[in-house]
């Protein structure tokens, strides 16, 4: 039935330890290889990618920091503009009323004028006017 064949299974044997053999040092030691130096590779990218995160935050402060100092800049660049618009108003303002005040004394003067020369012209007309007023009165 079964029958052992015992160089048979020496040559099976050495075939076999051979076989090991070959695949050890073309195929597991490289993909041995392989595998440590890609998990040294991906110890060696998270090392660097942690200091990426201080790099980014240094970064991330800097701009917050710029950022912050145009916002102040801007603050007082519009805070002068204001001031400066509010002070030509202020000017312009001032010299209007100025010409009003003035165009309010000239009419006034004018205005004083006028009745004066009315008076003046009212009293010149009081005689024909109390003649009239007589010459009623005479008829009544």
């Amino acid at each position: 039935m079964l029958d052992l064949n015992p160089i048979l299974l020496l040559a099976t044997f050495v075939v076999f330890l051979s076989l090991i053999a070959v695949l050890n040092s073309s195929l597991y030691n490289p993909l041995f290889a392989y595998m440590n130096k890609r998990d040294d590779d991906i110890k060696r990218d998270l090392a660097k990618a942690g200091s990426n995160d201080n790099e980014i935050n240094e970064l991330t402060q800097k701009a917050e920091s710029i950022i912050t100092n145009a916002k102040l800049e801007a603050s007082a660049l519009r805070e002068k503009v204001i001031a400066d618009a509010k002070e030509l108003a202020d000017s312009k303002l001032e010299a209007k009323r100025a010409e009003l005040a003035k165009e309010y004394l000239e009419f006034e003067k004018s205005l004083s004028e006028s009745k004066e020369r009315l008076i003046a012209e009212l009293n010149s007309q009081i005689p024909s006017f109390e003649e009239a007023v007589k010459a009623k009165f005479s008829k009544i």
